[in-house]
């Protein structure tokens, strides 16, 4: 069911998409060459501890994972893109790194997701992660009143053919709400004008995630983590948005922080 939220709603959400944009800036900052993955999944539990927010992940058990999925936050190195499980790995110099993060604050979900090099950067890994971030702004761009599901997957696919990516549209955006997945689905390619009408009070997680040299994935052992099938890189980029008739707003705006 498609969920609609009150202005009211809407600033109420503000605290979890504050507090996740804060968290993720943190945890980017803090991770390095040599930053252990549990680490990150274990600072992030404290602070999530410590303002009394409940994690979104810790006991989501979707039909698609091997669940519960037991962390707190998503981890994806290299060629892991998504759903990636936190465990004993050190960071080394030009990894690839996707944090995703999503939380509840006094009931409201804010679910977002970033994706950086630590050490020595590779240009193609910068322009992946540059694309996906282009990717995310024509997004947000496009979710305004009157547009419709399919303008925003096609803005999103406009950027990622533009650059020669492919896509795989099985997981992409969603409804954000009391929970963290609802409807409606975004892919991330589509036509323009179908699907959805986008209406005042819509929130939703936009997250353009694209792989260097395939669309397609396999899954981790761990019932969980998502890599490329030709073992090539990937990023992922995300915010939750809420559409208003003044238009978007960004709930996990991070820039406020300085950062991307």
């Amino acid at each position: 069911m498609i969920e609609l939220r009150t202005p009211a709603e809407i600033d109420e959400m503000r605290a979890a998409g504050r507090f996740v944009a804060e968290t993720l800036a943190t945890l980017r900052d803090e991770t390095k060459v040599g930053t252990n993955l549990l680490t990150i999944d274990r600072k992030a539990h404290d602070l999530i501890r410590k303002v009394g927010a409940e994690s979104c992940y810790i006991d989501y058990a979707p039909s698609f994972g091997n669940g519960p999925f037991g962390k707190v936050i998503c981890t994806s190195i290299n060629d892991a893109v998504l759903h990636g499980l936190p465990h004993d790995y050190t960071l080394r110099d030009g990894d690839l790194v996707s944090l995703d993060f999503a939380v509840a604050v006094d009931g409201w979900v804010a679910d977002s997701a970033v994706s950086f090099v630590v050490g020595t950067p590779r240009d193609e890994d910068l322009r992946l992660i540059e694309t996906t971030e282009r990717a995310l702004d024509a997004a947000i761009a496009a979710a305004t009143v009157g547009n419709r599901i399919g303008d925003i997957s096609a803005a999103v696919a406009a950027v990622a053919h533009g650059e020669g990516y492919s896509i795989n549209t099985d997981f992409g955006g969603h409804g954000v709400g009391r929970t963290m997945h609802g409807d409606p689905h975004v892919a991330n390619d589509g036509k323009p004008g179908r699907g959805f009408p986008l209406r005042s009070g819509l929130v939703l997680a936009l997250e353009p995630w694209f792989l260097a040299t395939t669309n397609e994935l396999r899954t981790d052992e761990d019932g969980w983590t998502l890599r490329s099938a030709d073992g090539s890189r990937g990023a992922h980029s995300e915010h939750t948005v809420a559409i208003t008739e003044d238009g978007p707003i960004v709930l996990t705006d991070r820039s406020f922080l300085g950062v991307k």
